[in-house]
């Protein structure tokens, strides 16, 4: 298979690799979560070259994660916003964050700390349960087939019933 084929799996995290699976994408996208808008701000902050940057920049308006918005018209000038589909990156970009501050951080701490604007304390991202609340540990959850994968192996055996009778 190839790269540009792997949002056809059947597989939600090809599906998301397929949108945000390089290393610039998430750095711009970590950008624009800390209100980074214009071309040149996100240049300056990531060091990417002028060309991968408009290029990554076209691909993530392209999927409906940011949407450009004009702000200046002579000569024309654009910011990128976040969609609801962007800010629904946002705690897999925070799982990101918690991973290198504890595998990836030199022994000096994160280099930086978020604060909660309701209760005004710092916090560190947890993945919970959506049913009972409680912090969701990999050792205590058993994966089911869901009904994505199961559409996709009825389309399977379709068509490999399709192919046995052109072959009769």
């Amino acid at each position: 298979m190839k790269w540009n084929e792997v949002d056809r799996l059947p597989c939600s995290v090809a599906r998301a690799q397929a949108v945000v699976g390089d290393r610039w994408t998430m750095l711009i996208l970590r950008s624009a979560f800390l209100r980074v808008r214009r071309f040149e701000d996100f240049q300056k902050q990531i060091g990417l070259t002028r060309h991968r940057l408009a290029d990554r920049l076209s691909r993530l308006v392209a999927q409906g994660v940011l949407e450009k918005q004009a702000y200046q018209d002579r000569p024309p000038r654009y910011e990128y916003r976040l969609t609801e589909k962007g800010m629904e990156l946002y705690p897999v970009l925070m799982a990101l964050v918690a991973w290198g501050d504890k595998w990836a951080d030199e022994g000096d701490g994160p280099p930086l700390l978020f604060k909660h604007q309701r209760c005004n304390h710092e916090f560190h991202a947890v993945l919970s349960c959506s049913h009972c609340g409680e912090a969701v540990k990999p050792r205590e959850v058993t994966p089911l087939i869901g009904p994505g994968l199961r559409a996709q192996a009825q389309k399977i055996q379709a068509q490999g019933r399709r192919s046995r009778r052109k072959a009769s």
